[in-house]
């Protein structure tokens, strides 16, 4: 053994006698001798299976698919293979010359074999849902490989759906419930070679469209939008395709497309987009598409609606024509009325017939309104409706309506009035179409023909004016205005009457007295319709004095409370009345006499509150706070009694009230003193709580007696003190009486205002309020002039309005209004007049008013 070891051999590496590789593979034979002096080594070669020699590689060129290389300092040969290929398997030889005489040899054998490769085994595979498919999986291997089919780990077997062929899995009919992975398994026994490959299925669905309508209608001038749905699997993208010319929606103007959703949209749609267009939905699996027709709508246009003039009693044939894709209906309708006619003869007025007639190739429509019998109500205006699926147009007409004079809005106007040859004016109108003439006639004679001075026309337009001048009696009489048109004639009487001073005052009563003033009731006297009274007028003195020139004087519009301010306490006077209308104050009557109490305490202050609750008639009234913290007190100033009020005193206490019997909380109550004010705010109360509130006005002399009332705060978070009803609970007392409370307190509150200038309405109203002292000063000092009154108009239609003030002095007043001659000592008066203006009475004091003057 030892001597074989010693032995000059050559030894291959790897030291295998066979080397099994792969066809494509790279592979290195190593030749080494193995003798004791490698330097007598010589010609070491390699030699393939054919018995060529095999070169070493060329230098500067590419490597050949095998060549040889010397290694290890040259001690030793490789064979390599680049690339093996099948013709390449074989024997290969290694050889050397040793010592130049000995040959040395040794042999390699190289086996190939075809490792296992994927031909057609794409990775993603996207069957069509319904089809027989086979998943592809080809594989080519030397020696052959078995193939076998996992999925999610568990093998398929052939069988039913599935079907193992050459070519790869076969599924059949297949759904979207075989998407997944699947794993083509291949495996070479003899070579113990096993590669996987996963395949992912994804089944693909063909899309399909719902169906769109089969016409849509798109107005001409406005915007359009349809959207288009369909199913399948990957989503489908859109496309539309203008059928009429085969064109891409996407590439026209004004059209846009979604290609994700399938929205088609026109930004302004015209005539011209009229077509069929067809939505069509792609994706690998196929196509699927839709048709609709788009209805381009052409809004209706009203082309011809002329107004119309028509006598009366004849028919009116009032046409509108209209225009529009489809043709439009057309109806009619009084301007400013929502009903609209129907087709046909109207169930509400049996004259009026509409009529309607359509063409629809040239889309237009005309409507006719026939009114036979025309009254003079039918005149106006008159809107023309014309309407299609695509908007709706208006268009207003007018039918004049002619007709003979009337006189209508004259009757119920009132006489004329003048006096003392004044000037007065008569106007005439005449509702007519065409427009009226007017002549005025006197005793049956045309004026035009009298010349009298007296009587002079003045025609403007229309409206015609009659000035008279009545020197004499005999112009206050009746005058007839006559007015003419083509279709017939009218006349009507105006009377001019002579204006007199009003009857005097029937009766006069002090309704409210206190130490400083007094308040009447002035019953008027009767007045002649279109002469109203203007003012009233009262004079004043003491009884002890018998001459009415001394009396003071004062004037009230109508509608003004009647108050006598200044008055002094505990003094007996002795008033009378008079009334004025434009032409002057009437005689002096309605004697009153009249004393005035001592000066005292003020009246007992009225509360602003309406009770809710009245549980005895005895019991105070029950107000309720719509807080629970706090209550805003509020009340009206009383009669002072003549001394000002100077502070007002306030006490509230909570407490209960069971059975009938009030017991306070004395220890909780709280009293305040007011300058001055009508309400006070209370604060800090408890919630749900009675309080009992007294309060009292108080002057130089004292105080009022007080005024009570019970207030229960409302519901709070902390409740205290709560009042146990024995009969119904404050829920259902207030639903019981809520709607008596709203009513008496609107009635109260109106009759305080108007009366009394008191109440809630008065209080709010009410300007800064002066004292009756303060008024008292005013009348002693005086503060201004007297408005003086503008003389009579002498076109006395419609009556003048005349102001306050002097007049025009009476010639046959009997005792005329005086300034009283004051003593020295005593201070002076001067005359007032007061005005109200529906809140607050106005006093104004004046310049003495002397004998022969009125007020």
């Amino acid at each position: 053994m030892a001597h074989s070891q010693n032995q000059p051999r050559l030894k291959i590496l790897p030291a295998s006698s066979v080397q099994r590789k792969p066809v494509g593979h790279s592979l290195l034979l190593t030749c080494r001798p193995e003798v004791p002096d490698t330097n007598l080594i010589s010609d070491l070669r390699w030699n393939d299976n054919r018995n060529m020699t095999i070169l070493p590689k060329p230098a500067g060129q590419s490597s050949p698919l095998i060549y040889t290389e010397s290694i290890a300092g040259g001690t030793a040969l490789a064979l390599i293979f680049n690339s093996l290929q099948e013709s390449m398997a074989g024997t290969y030889f290694c050889a050397a010359s040793y010592s130049v005489t000995e040959k040395l040899n040794a042999a390699v054998v190289v086996e190939t074999y075809v490792a296992i490769t994927w031909k057609d085994a794409p990775t993603d595979q996207r069957p069509l849902m319904g089809t027989d498919y086979i998943v592809r999986c080809e594989v080519t291997a030397n020696p052959p490989a078995t193939v076998d089919w996992l999925r999610n780990g568990d093998q398929i077997k052939s069988s039913g759906r599935y079907v193992i062929e050459n070519r790869g899995l076969l599924i059949k009919n297949i759904t979207e419930a075989d998407d997944g992975v699947y794993t083509c398994r291949a495996a070479v026994m003899s070579t113990g070679e096993l590669k996987n490959r996963e395949i992912r299925v994804e089944v693909q669905i063909m899309p399909q469209v719902q169906r769109l309508p089969l016409v849509m209608d798109a107005v001409e001038g406005q915007s359009f939008s349809v959207m288009c749905n369909a199913t399948g699997k990957p989503v489908p993208e859109f496309q539309w395709i203008k059928k009429g010319t085969q064109q891409n929606a996407a590439d026209l103007d004004r059209f846009s497309v979604n290609s994700i959703t399938g929205q088609l949209d026109i930004s302004t749609v015209e005539q011209q987009d009229h077509d069929n267009y067809a939505c069509i939905a792609r994706n690998p699996a196929g196509q699927s598409e839709s048709v609709m027709k788009l209805n381009v709508l052409i809004r209706p246009k009203i082309i011809e609606f002329i107004n119309i003039t028509v006598s009366e009693n004849e028919e009116a044939v009032f046409v509108c024509k209209a225009f529009g894709r489809p043709a439009p209906e057309i109806t009619f309708r009084r301007y400013g009325t929502v009903e609209e006619y129907s087709i046909g003869l109207q169930v509400s007025d049996d004259r009026i017939i509409l009529e309607q007639s359509t063409d629809d190739e040239k889309g237009e429509t005309v409507g006719t309104l026939r009114i036979s019998k025309l009254a003079t109500t039918d005149d106006g205006l008159y809107e023309c409706i014309a309407r299609n699926r695509g908007d709706v147009a208006f268009k207003v007409g007018h039918i004049t309506v002619e007709y003979r004079p009337i006189f209508d809005h004259l009757k119920a106007l009132p006489p004329v009035y003048t006096w003392e040859e004044r000037p007065a004016n008569l106007s005439c109108f005449a509702q007519a179409i065409p427009n009226a003439t007017i002549e005025w006639r006197f005793n049956d004679r045309r004026i035009q023909d009298l010349y009298d001075q007296n009587l002079r026309i003045e025609n403007e337009g229309l409206r015609s004016d009659l000035i008279i001048t009545p020197r004499d009696r005999r112009y206050y009489t009746a005058y007839k205005c006559v007015a003419n048109n083509r279709l017939g004639s009218a006349e009507h009487i105006m009377e001019l009457r002579e204006a007199r001073i009003p009857e005097m005052v029937p009766q006069a009563k002090p309704r409210i007295v206190s130490a400083t003033s007094i308040t009447f009731d002035i019953m008027a006297p009767p007045v002649e319709p279109g002469l109203p009274l203007t003012a009233f007028s009262v004079q004043w003195k003491e009884q002890f004095q018998s001459d009415w020139n001394f009396a003071l004087n004062r004037t009230w519009s109508p509608d003004s409370p009647y108050i006598v301010e200044g008055l002094r306490p505990q003094t007996a006077y002795s008033f009378r009345f008079a009334a004025r209308n434009v032409v002057g104050l009437s005689q002096w009557g309605a004697y009153v006499d009249q004393s005035t109490p001592r000066r005292s305490e003020p009246e007992t202050p009225r509360i602003l509150h309406t009770p809710i609750q009245d549980e005895e008639e005895d019991s105070d009234p029950i107000v309720t706070s719509p807080y629970a913290d706090h209550f805003d007190m509020r009340w009206s100033i009383p009669v002072d009694n003549g001394e000002p009020i100077d502070m007002y005193r306030i006490k509230y206490c909570p407490g209960t009230k069971v059975n009938g019997y009030w017991t306070e909380m004395e220890e909780h109550c709280i009293e305040q003193d007011i300058a001055r004010m009508t309400n006070y705010e209370m604060r800090s109360l408890q919630a749900d709580t009675y309080y009992r509130i007294e309060l009292m006005a108080h002057n130089a002399i004292g105080f009022s007696k007080p005024a009570h009332v019970l207030m229960k705060t409302a519901r709070g978070i902390d409740v205290v003190l709560r009042v146990d009803s024995p009969t119904l609970s404050s829920a259902a007392v207030i639903g019981i009486v809520i709607g008596s409370v709203v009513l008496l307190l609107l009635i109260a509150d109106l009759l305080c205002c108007a009366f009394g200038n008191l109440g809630i309405l008065a209080t709010l109203c009410r300007k800064t309020k002066r004292s009756p002292s303060d008024l008292d000063d005013e009348a002693k000092l005086g503060s201004g002039s007297l408005i003086k009154e503008r003389p009579p108009s002498p076109l006395p239609l419609p009556p003048p309005i005349v102001k306050l003030g002097a007049t025009t002095p009476l010639e046959d007043e009997k005792q005329p209004l005086n300034t009283p001659q004051q003593p020295a000592a005593s201070p002076l008066k001067v005359n007032s007049s007061v005005e109200y203006d529906g809140r607050v009475v106005h006093s104004r004091s004046g310049e003495i008013i002397g004998k022969n003057s009125a007020v």
